[in-house]
């Protein structure tokens, strides 16, 4: 074959790529921007389904070419994530391995993060993965491309570039990089530390804030169940289930409510609550992200039972037994 025709085969192939078509490598200043505004939700997802943040950061800057692409831009898709049969949200069509493919659409960046871990950890088509160590991140990339989630036969290869070219890897050892005001420098990968428990994201018309290492918002006026359903993109029942709620419970302003389950113990530093007027079991753990049924085990407590003012609550270890008296 005349090598003018095989170099033209060769561009033409590679212009078939589903990740390569718009991404050209290299910008630096773009870089820097991305992984500044994105790195506290990657570090995020990382904590909570152990996914690498220099895995998803990656992928992001790939499939949305540094979030400029038209499915970021206009449908908040960084991750290329197509429709598939479980989607039932908006939808945008786009040229991809064939015309007008069905891709997802999201109203936030925070939703698109958010529903890539979910995608990862809900198929059992990427459950291999999970078995890897989060800083494992050349096994995560080409167990990527292994199962199929990109057609490029360089994938694999192409997301190792991004991590090891902006240094994206010092996340998954050290997630305290990452924070909401930290001052990186992405060439060098010097960053002020700070705590991502810190960090707050406005997607819509809430701040999400994160406590205990749980997302939640804080309900405002003329808040419903089905209006934050709608804005968070989450499905009915959940906002109730995540937060203990009673299919007869309403919302009021200043009220929290998490977007994730609660934990089983508060976060360090939180060993022991004194009860104040007004505290009830469920406050409590409201205010601490801690399960209520949980708080009251770790209490030895039945669940009709509540505090009285000046008693002290076990947030993280449990309550000693009482000594018999003698």
């Amino acid at each position: 074959m005349n090598f003018r025709y095989l170099l033209a085969f060769l561009l033409l192939f590679a212009s078939c790529s589903t990740t390569q078509k718009s991404f050209t490598p290299g910008h630096t200043e773009e870089s820097k921007a991305y992984v500044q505004q994105y790195k506290d939700l990657a570090v995020r997802e990382m904590q909570r389904t152990g996914i690498p943040a220099s895995i998803t950061l990656a992928q992001g800057i790939l499939e949305s070419d540094y979030g400029r692409s038209r499915l970021a831009r206009q449908a908040n898709n960084h991750f290329g994530i197509k429709c598939h049969d479980s989607w039932s949200g908006k939808r945008i069509y786009h040229d991809d391995d064939r015309r007008d493919e069905c891709f997802r659409q999201y109203s936030s960046v925070y939703q698109s993060y958010r529903d890539h871990s979910r995608f990862l950890k809900g198929s059992q088509r990427y459950a291999f993965l999970f078995r890897y160590e989060r800083t494992a991140y050349k096994k995560w990339a080409r167990g990527l491309k292994k199962a199929g989630y990109a057609t490029s036969p360089t994938y694999a290869s192409r997301l190792i570039e991004l991590i090891e070219r902006y240094g994206l890897h010092r996340f998954d050892k050290n997630p305290r990089l990452a924070s909401a005001n930290a001052a990186m420098n992405v060439s060098t990968g010097r960053s002020s530390l700070g705590d991502v428990d810190n960090f707050t994201f406005s997607p819509g018309k809430h701040r999400i804030r994160t406590r205990n290492r749980i997302d939640y918002i804080v309900v405002k006026e003329g808040d419903t169940f089905k209006s934050l359903n709608k804005e968070l993109n989450l499905i009915p029942g959940e906002l109730k289930k995540y937060n203990e709620l009673s299919d007869t419970a309403s919302l009021y302003p200043g009220r929290i409510l998490y977007l994730q389950p609660k934990r089983n113990k508060a976060a360090r530093g939180f060993e022991t609550h004194k009860v104040k007027k007004g505290d009830t079991m469920y406050s409590i753990s409201q205010k601490y992200g801690i399960e209520l049924e949980e708080l009251y085990e770790r209490n030895r407590m039945d669940p009709s039972e509540e505090p009285q003012r000046g008693d002290k609550i076990w947030l993280r270890g449990k309550k000693p037994r009482e000594k018999a008296s003698q």
